[in-house]
């Protein structure tokens, strides 16, 4: 009866859920403890240059991100 209330194309409606997965995350919703370690270090150290010393925490947070598909 699908016919009769004009609903004949199902596929239509299949294709939006199809889509979904395929959405990349948002950068803030990914790599959070990687990000948090990271910002401690660079906040709270106490040499005269944090990047060489958070260097490590550094690079973990860039791979995390490369992982989803981010370029840091």
């Amino acid at each position: 009866m699908s016919w009769l209330f004009g609903s004949s194309n199902t596929e239509k409606a299949a294709a939006p859920a199809e889509a979904a997965p395929a959405e990349k995350p948002k950068p803030c919703c990914v790599c959070k403890p990687e990000k948090t370690a990271r910002d401690d270090c660079m906040l709270f150290s106490k040499t005269d240059d944090p990047t060489q010393e958070c260097k490590t925490t550094i690079e973990q947070y860039k791979a995390c991100m490369n992982g989803f598909g981010f370029k840091v």
